[in-house]
């Protein structure tokens, strides 16, 4: 892989994962999360991934009005990357899950790379009073549900995402997504560098230790030699320990909201900023340098802040 001379902060600002029950501190309407990107931006986030919510319920939605009431905001206030998912929320058909990169053209989006099991249905079980009537329902069905990423879902949202010059984070749950990101390139439908977004932790994806870190890096250094970068994330309690070792490998990390309430045992973040501010304090204690966002764009060979539509 391509060893990062300086490690790539990723911010997952509040994601669809955790519902407004689980923390008062995720944020949920436009203006808290715009808040709460440029706070985690200035404590040394070069890369912003970003999801929407329904700002009087906390309900994940891919509305791309709502992209636009927060969008703007962190462009003119941070020069961070801006990072549109692609996965929505659970349940949302593709059109949906699209919108809002298709209307913002942003420089990165993240893309799903395969279909599995996504169960979450344990993460709200110490509630014992939810907020909102859809949380738990929302939570629990999760227990029979697929995350469809299919070839053609996939091929649709390279290839119109790709005409609009925008570059993409690869999240890879499973070994196999590997080997689906490599068919891709292939084809030539994705151009190198890659920035490969390994994640570990969710029931139904890879499991959180530490050696199927190093064998998914080793079965990416097979697949791509030097044209990727490794990046990695956590769920819950595995965050700062997994991160950290990527960035001791030689790669980049994601912290933020959408991947961890906590900033360590029993203590919730009050912000993603704490997240980013943790993980930069451990990597420079480590003689480790953080990108700046002018670096992560030379790195990820993205179009620019200038060149979206927003």
């Amino acid at each position: 892989m391509r060893h990062s001379k300086k490690v790539i902060i990723t911010c997952a600002v509040t994601g669809s994962i955790h519902t407004p029950s689980m923390s008062p501190y995720l944020p949920i309407t436009p203006e808290e999360i715009a808040a709460s990107a440029v706070e985690a931006a200035n404590a040394g986030a070069a890369m912003l991934h970003l999801h929407a919510r329904d700002p009087r319920t906390g309900e994940p939605r891919q509305d791309p009005k709502l992209f636009a009431e927060f969008l703007p905001v962190i462009k003119s206030q941070t020069d961070a990357i801006l990072n549109i998912t692609t996965g929505g929320g659970l349940g949302m058909t593709l059109e949906q899950r699209l919108a809002p990169a298709l209307t913002a053209e942003p420089e990165v989006a993240s893309m799903n790379m395969g279909s599995f099991n996504f169960n979450i249905s344990g993460a709200g079980d110490r509630i014992e009073n939810f907020k909102h009537d859809w949380e738990k329902p929302y939570l629990e069905m999760t227990k029979d549900f697929i995350l469809s990423n299919t070839f053609s879902q996939i091929e649709r949202g390279v290839q119109e995402l790709s005409a609009r010059g925008t570059r993409f984070e690869f999240e890879c749950y499973d070994l196999s997504h590997l080997y689906n990101v490599a068919h891709f390139a292939d084809r030539g439908l994705i151009k190198p560098p890659f920035f490969l977004q390994c994640i570990f932790g969710i029931l139904g994806g890879i499991g959180p230790h530490h050696e199927n870190l190093l064998h998914m890096r080793a079965i990416a250094d097979k697949l791509f030699g030097n044209d990727y970068y490794l990046s990695v994330l956590a769920a819950g309690r595995h965050q700062m320990p997994f991160v950290t070792l990527s960035a001791l490998l030689g790669g980049n990390v994601r912290v933020g909201l959408e991947d961890s309430l906590y900033l360590s045992k029993g203590r919730l973040a009050t912000s993603n900023a704490d997240q980013v501010a943790k993980i930069r304090r451990i990597l420079e204690e480590l003689s480790l340098e953080i990108a700046t966002p002018e670096e992560a764009r030379a790195m990820l060979d993205t179009k620019g802040k200038d060149n979206v539509a927003f």
